[in-house]
């Protein structure tokens, strides 16, 4: 039997091993799952790193389709995410009712923090459409890859964190504030793809009909994730 190697972004990575468990359960097969940052995930596949399954965001994935990198008939989306918000534990919650009230809340941190991945890239957009994204640059920090933001405000290094709710989540040192309001809201999907050298590319594939599968939909949720109204019929 084939080892296969996946390789994905950090805020699947949870949601990732509990379901390489449960699919053991019933099922005989090796995976060696590894996580990294999306930008670092991405540049190493570009650079040719022999991989089985990647999963990423849905645009880092279509991007390595595009480029021949990543196979398109392997393409599944497997789940989604929010972008939450996250204080050190104890500190006062700001207001995340509607979008003022989180434009608000950001011109008032004394610091913020944000990944460079899909959740850093949409705040940018967000920040630089309320005009306001020059004037709090010199309070933004970001974090060194594959430092998370969480520990960033565990550590009270800032104020204020946003990222993906799966990687706030279970995080001793900090609270959870919310998701963004309906006005901002913000939704990732991340997609898994097989590489055109994949090992065994039918066991893979199986694997990822069952991680797409609404059967997993409440074990997504207890990591911050959602399930996915498409399921891996292409696959």
């Amino acid at each position: 039997m084939a080892t296969l190697k996946l390789l994905s972004s950090m805020a699947p990575r949870e949601v990732l091993a509990a379901t390489i468990a449960a699919y053991q359960k019933t099922h005989a097969l090796s995976i060696e799952a590894y996580a990294a940052g999306g930008v670092e995930v991405a540049r190493r596949i570009a650079a040719g790193e022999r991989v089985d399954i990647v999963v990423l965001s849905n645009d880092a994935i279509d991007k390595l389709v595009e480029a021949g990198q990543l196979s398109a008939a392997g393409r599944s989306d497997l789940m989604t995410s929010e972008i939450a918000v996250a204080v050190a534990a104890g500190a006062s919650h700001p207001d995340l009712n509607d979008e003022p009230a989180v434009k608000a809340a950001v011109l008032a941190a004394a610091s913020l923090s944000y990944s460079t991945g899909p959740s850093g890239r949409y705040l940018e957009k967000l920040f630089d459409r309320w005009g306001v994204l020059d004037s709090i640059r010199p309070r933004i920090v970001v974090p060194p890859p594959g430092v998370p933001v969480a520990s960033l405000v565990a550590s009270a290094q800032v104020q204020r964190g946003f990222q993906q709710l799966s990687e706030l989540l279970g995080v001793s040192g900090i609270d959870v504030v919310g998701t963004l309001p309906a006005q901002i809201r913000h939704v990732t999907t991340f997609t898994a793809a097989l590489s055109p050298a994949c090992a065994d590319v039918a066991i893979a594939r199986e694997f990822l009909t069952f991680a797409a599968s609404a059967q997993l939909n409440a074990l997504k949720q207890q990591y911050g994730m959602a399930g996915t109204a498409t399921h891996a019929g292409d696959l």
